[in-house]
């Protein structure tokens, strides 16, 4: 069987009641045909180890809680050592649609007008084409908020900046898995603002998304609000880093990849 070039990273938290029909829609044959499965469990204390081991993916189990974004982390150096050249991660309460990811992974290998490959592909809720999806009044607020701050930082127009379906290719997912190049708790619109900055070429698509059906979402309660604070700090923070202290300064802009192979 011939190696696949890309790879699916799904981070999973106490997700039993999703995880399963999530993985039965990415085993459909359009879909294993191209991409093979990692999933990262975070020390989950329900079965979602359980049924992943039950239906054959690679797994990696965290021993205690590393976070959404240490989840993400880890799966990227997996790919990186395991040489896929694409990585598509989305989330295992069934709100990302798998007929997502044929588009994603298309797109990762379409160059643009100059004849370059994008570096990240967001799936967007919120561009022309995309499925209606409702929002609460405090995550308006959020995308309003980091919208225009990375207009203002970058002249990027960004429209679903908190996504967490994204493709990316290789020399991304390399640079994340570099030490201090990726923040392990949050990672979010303050990355998209960080990548647009180093030079990185990130791109915008219409996803098909739908409402979490069982579970708690990590956003859940009051904890949007604290997200949305940390955040704006956190993308304040990725500004002066690179345009004050010239942190990595075009990173983006090398055609290199970063030292992988």
């Amino acid at each position: 069987m011939a190696k696949k070039d890309l790879l699916i990273i799904m981070p999973a938290y106490n997700e039993e009641e999703n995880i399963g029909s999530v993985l039965e829609q990415l085993e459909k044959p359009e879909i294993a045909a191209i991409a093979d499965v990692l999933v990262m469990n975070d020390h989950s204390s329900d079965r979602t180890n359980m049924l992943v081991k039950k239906r054959k993916h690679a797994l990696v189990t965290h021993v205690f809680n590393l976070g959404y974004g240490g989840g993400l982390r880890l799966g990227y150096k997996y790919a990186i050592r395991r040489k896929y050249r694409y990585i598509i991660q989305m989330d295992a309460d069934g709100q990302h649609d798998v007929c997502n990811i044929p588009v994603i992974y298309k797109e990762l290998q379409t160059p643009d007008e100059n004849g370059k490959l994008p570096d990240i592909i967001l799936g967007s809720r919120f561009v022309e084409g995309s499925t209606p999806f409702p929002v609460s009044g405090a995550k308006k607020i959020a995308f309003f908020l980091f919208r225009n701050m990375i207009r203002i930082g970058t002249g990027k127009r960004i429209m679903d900046p908190t996504t967490g379906l994204q493709g990316l290719s290789r020399r991304a997912a390399l640079f994340y898995s570099q030490y201090n190049n990726f923040d392990d708790r949050y990672p979010d619109a303050n990355m998209i603002m960080q990548m647009l900055l180093l030079g990185f070429r990130v791109k915008e698509v219409p996803a098909v998304m739908h409402v979490r059906q069982s579970g708690t979402s990590m956003h859940s309660g009051l904890k949007p609000v604290v997200y949305m604070i940390r955040m704006f700090f956190s993308i304040l923070a990725v500004v002066f880093k690179i345009k004050v202290l010239k942190w990595n300064a075009g990173a983006g802009e090398r055609e290199d990849d970063f030292s992988g192979n």
